[in-house]
């Protein structure tokens, strides 16, 4: 591959390893919708999702996983982990050691100390590290982000993110024997979206209460979890993630001097991929208009529209900085993995107070 920006660059070649909801509804999609890529192998073991690959992709490779995908590594470039959590670290460190460029869904590892391990490799090998953050782009979380900018809430005094579920059955095998040292439970799962968004908002936090619960009959980690952050800037966030939830809170409740913003419903990319459309659909992250949120004070509500949802935008981000040099270009990655790094770091934190 090309390292001067001057000239067109080759497409990024690409493995995604891993064919589950991580895979098949965001990283494949979202690769094989940007030129800027091929999407040349797709690892699984299953052979009904090795046949809906090929079935979905034509041309593509299926491998059974990722060990079989770095074997590859002479004719890719860039490798991208679906795969479940206790697999990121190793997997992440074959695949720099292998000479190439790696995206790893979150959480980015089990332990911040793999995090940091992580960091020091890709900077040591010259290689391109980010963490698949994809809540960054959010239609709502964009909404919000604007208006803060705008300042629009005036003093922003506490912040209430929720992601709740209707999800009695632990549905995955992995997810059904995972412990919290194997990166399961909610807390590892929904939680790091929410402490991430958080601590892109208000800067850097501690945990100073936390609530972490297993409910569901067989959950080995946590499914129910309520954590606090005091932020630096004086912010309060409340945080919950539940997948037990039969009446679920708004998705969002921003409380400032000035006013306040309340959203309910939740981003609409990932349904709409799982219903069939894809990213480059003219309706694709579009939220429906009764789900705008309120801005104001009661008596006083205006409807504010979503911002688009726009997860495409990660791919695009990391193909400019690969494509202009890697880790020697001036650009930006779409998500420093130092963030997710203090992502884990509060989840140890939450974990040490419940």
């Amino acid at each position: 591959m090309s390292t001067d920006s001057s000239t067109p660059s080759t497409p990024i070649r690409t493995a995604v390893v891993g064919f589950g909801l991580s895979g098949r509804v965001f990283h494949a999609p979202l690769v094989a919708a940007d030129p800027s890529y091929s999407l040349d192998v797709i690892a699984t073991s299953d052979p009904g999702r090795q046949a809906a690959a090929v079935g979905q992709y034509p041309g593509v490779k299926t491998v059974p996983g990722g060990d079989a995908a770095l074997a590859l590594a002479a004719d890719l470039d860039l490798v991208v982990l679906g795969t479940p959590p206790t697999t990121h670290y190793p997997l992440a460190k074959a695949a720099l050691e292998a000479g190439l460029d790696v995206v790893v869904d979150k959480p980015f590892a089990v332990t911040s100390a793999q995090g940091h391990e992580l960091i020091a490799l890709a900077e040591r090998l010259g290689r391109v590290l980010t963490v698949f953050q994809n809540r960054r782009w959010d239609g709502d979380y964009l909404t919000v982000k604007e208006l803060l900018a705008e300042g629009s809430l005036g003093q922003v005094t506490r912040f209430e993110s929720r992601f709740e579920r209707w999800s009695p059955e632990v549905a995955k095998a992995w997810k059904a024997e995972a412990t919290a040292a194997d990166g399961g439970g909610v807390l590892f799962d929904l939680g790091t979206h929410l402490l991430d968004q958080a601590l892109q908002l208000f800067g850097p936090a501690t945990v100073v209460h936390a609530e972490l619960q297993a409910r569901r009959p067989g959950e080995k980690a946590d499914d129910d979890c309520f954590v606090v952050l005091r932020h630096g800037s004086g912010v309060l966030s409340h945080l919950w993630m539940n997948m037990l939830c039969a009446q679920q809170g708004p998705r969002y409740r921003v409380l400032g001097s000035e006013g306040a913003f309340t959203k309910h419903g939740v981003d609409p990319q990932e349904p709409y991929i799982v219903a069939g459309g894809g990213p480059l659909d003219e309706e694709y992250g579009v939220e429906a208009p009764e789900w705008a949120g309120k801005l104001g004070r009661d008596g006083h509500l205006d409807r504010l529209s979503t911002e688009r949802g726009a997860y495409p935008e990660f791919y695009r981000i990391l193909a400019a900085k690969i494509s202009d040099g890697g880790t020697a270009s001036p650009l930006p990655v779409p998500v420093d993995p130092a963030g997710p790094v203090e992502v884990l770091k509060l989840i140890e934190q939450a974990r040490s107070l419940a």
